[in-house]
C-alpha cells in the first residue's frame, strides 16, 4: 500500500440521508480535500480527520467497490462528494472517480455526483451512458459572481465561471445538472445582486435546478478555522459573527427569507427546479424518459 494511501473495508454505504437528493447510497473514493473552502462543514471535529487539506486515496478501492456492489440485493442511486470532492487533482492521474463510474453502469447502479471541478467533463460520457439505465444528477457547488471572493472563499477550486461552463457543457450533452447554492455567508455574499446574478448566468447554461442554503453551519472546528479565515479577509464579517453566532449551529443569513423569495420567483419564471421534492421527481422522471427513448 502506498504510503499515501488510507485503508478501507468498504466503499459504498447505504445512506443515512436518503431525503437528500433521494440517494440511497453513499461513496467517498478518497479522503479529505484540498480546495481550500474556507467554510468547509467537513473539517468539524465529529469527523475525525486532523489532516483534512490532505487528499489521500483508498486503498484498492475499486476492488473494494465492485465487491460492495456485487452484494447489494437491490439497486439505487449512489451519492458521491458529500465529504471530499470525487474530482481532486488527484483524479486526473488516478481516474479512480472514472473508474467508480464505470463499476456504477456496469452494475446497473444510478450516480448523483457533487463537485466544484470542471473535470467532470471528462465523465460525460459514462455519465450519459449511465442515464439511458438509470438515475443521474450533477451538482455543481457556485456561491458567488464575484471572482475575488470567490479566490478568498474557494481558494484552490475551479473559478465560478469555469463551473458554469462545465454547466453549460453538461447540459448540452442532455445530462441532468444544476447549482448547490450554498453555503450563502452572511454578510459577505448574501446580497440581492449575487443571488439574482447567479440565477441569470444558470438560466443562460440551461441548468436543471438551483438548490439553496443562504446560512453557514459552525461545528467545533469548523468554526475556529472560519472565524480564522474571516479574521484574516473579512473582519468587519467576523465582528458580525461573534455577536450573533459564537455560540450557534447554524449561522442562518438575516436576509434568507427575502433571498428565498427572490430565488423562488425568478426560479419559477425561469422554469428553475428549486424545492428538494421537485428536484427528485425531476430527476427519476429524466432517467424514464431516456429509458423509453432507447427502447
Amino acid at each position: 500500500m502506498a504510503e499515501q494511501e488510507i485503508k478501507a473495508k468498504h466503499i459504498v454505504y447505504r445512506s443515512k440521508s436518503p431525503l437528500w437528493f433521494a440517494a440511497d447510497f453513499n461513496m467517498n473514493i478518497y479522503r479529505g480535500c484540498c480546495h481550500g473552502c474556507i467554510y468547509c462543514d467537513s473539517r468539524s471535529d465529529c469527523y475525525h480527520n486532523d489532516h483534512f487539506d490532505v487528499v489521500k486515496p483508498k486503498a484498492d478501492a475499486l476492488r473494494l467497490m465492485e465487491n460492495d456492489l456485487k452484494h447489494f440485493q437491490t439497486k439505487g442511486v449512489i451519492s458521491m462528494g458529500a465529504m471530499t470532492d470525487p474530482y481532486n487533482p488527484l483524479e486526473r492521474n488516478l481516474e479512480l472517480t472514472r473508474g467508480a463510474l464505470k463499476l456504477i453502469k456496469q452494475y446497473g447502479f444510478g450516480v448523483i455526483l457533487a463537485t466544484k471541478s470542471d473535470l467532470v467533463l471528462r465523465d460525460a460520457d459514462i455519465l450519459s451512458d449511465i442515464a439511458k439505465q438509470a438515475p443521474v444528477l450533477v451538482k455543481i457547488t457556485i456561491t458567488t459572481m464575484n471572482e475575488t471572493d470567490a479566490s478568498i472563499i474557494e481558494p484552490y477550486c475551479a473559478s465560478s465561471e469555469a463551473r458554469f461552463a462545465a454547466l453549460q457543457k453538461l447540459r448540452e450533452a442532455d445530462i441532468p445538472a444544476g447549482i448547490l447554492l450554498m453555503p450563502i455567508l452572511p454578510f459577505i455574499n448574501d446580497t440581492n445582486e449575487n443571488v439574482s446574478a447567479l440565477i441569470q448566468r444558470a438560466k443562460a447554461c440551461d441548468v436543471n435546478f438551483i438548490y439553496p442554503y443562504f446560512g453557514v453551519t459552525l461545528r467545533d472546528g469548523q468554526r475556529e478555522y472560519f472565524f480564522e479565515k474571516l479574521r484574516e479577509h473579512y473582519p468587519a464579517a467576523l465582528l458580525k459573527y461573534e455577536k450573533y453566532f459564537a455560540r450557534k449551529y447554524n449561522a442562518d443569513s438575516y436576509r434568507s427569507k427575502a433571498l428565498y423569495g427572490l430565488l423562488a420567483r425568478e426560479c419559477a419564471q425561469s422554469g428553475i427546479y428549486f424545492r428538494m421534492n421537485d428536484i427528485i421527481r425531476f430527476y427519476k422522471k429524466s432517467h424514464l424518459e431516456q429509458l423509453a427513448f432507447f427502447l
